[in-house]
Order: structure tokens, then sequence, then C-alpha cells
């Protein structure tokens, strides 16, 4: 391995653990996002890729409502709550979709609300 090999390395090892959680839930719910909004556009040739993506979504959120819904994490309550709420929502939003009882846009507009929250930008509503 040459010196340029090992500085890289040892760099991308930094860059990523140095991460902040804020940072690394925007990009997963992000990456998420897009793969549910590229699948929709897509139309029905891109269904599997659809249903996928949305479970990828349901587990995400699951895993937001567990987090906030320990004793120990430091988030004020009513955000908390609030989050847990969402994660809920997005379950019966999604199985709705999947049964074609209902849009997908309530499940993109949370997400790119929560996106904005994480981001510190605030709605352009």
């Amino acid at each position: 391995m040459n010196a340029q090999t090992m500085a890289q390395k040892a760099y991308s090892q930094s860059a990523a653990s140095t991460r902040t959680d804020r940072a690394i839930e925007y990009d997963m719910i992000a990456k998420i996002t897009y793969r549910i909004k590229s699948a929709a556009e897509a139309g029905p040739t891109a269904y599997p890729q659809l249903v996928q993506a949305l479970y990828d979504n349901r587990r995400l959120w699951t895993t937001l409502a567990v987090d906030v819904a320990d004793k120990n994490n430091q988030l004020p309550s009513e955000l908390r709550a609030q989050i847990f709420y969402l994660s809920e929502f997005i379950q019966v939003q999604t199985g709705k979709v999947l049964a074609r009882k209902a849009r997908l846009a309530p499940i993109l507009e949370v997400n790119a609300a929560i996106l904005r929250g994480l981001s510190g930008r605030r709605s352009e509503r």
C-alpha cells in the first residue's frame, strides 16, 4: 500500500466517523424518499422497486419509533410523541398505498418535512 492510498483510507474512515446522527438520518431518509419517488414515476413496471422502497421506509420509521420510545432518548417529549405518531401514520398509509386505497403523496410529504427539519430549513408553505 502506498502513502496516498493509506492517506485516503485514513481520511475516509475519519470522515465517516465524524458524521452526526442527524446527517446519517438525513441521508437515509433522503435515499429512501428518492427511491420511492423514482419507482412511482417509473410506472407499473417499477412496482417491485416501489414495494421494496416502501418496505425500507416502513423499517426506517419503525426504527425511529423504537428510538423515540426509549426512555433514555434525549429529544423533547413532545417531539418524540410527534415522531412516534408519524411512524404510525406511515405504517397505516403504506398499507393503504399497497392495497391501492390511498395516494403515495402523503408519505413523500412526511419524509420531505422530516428532511427539512433535519436540515434546519423551514417549510416553504
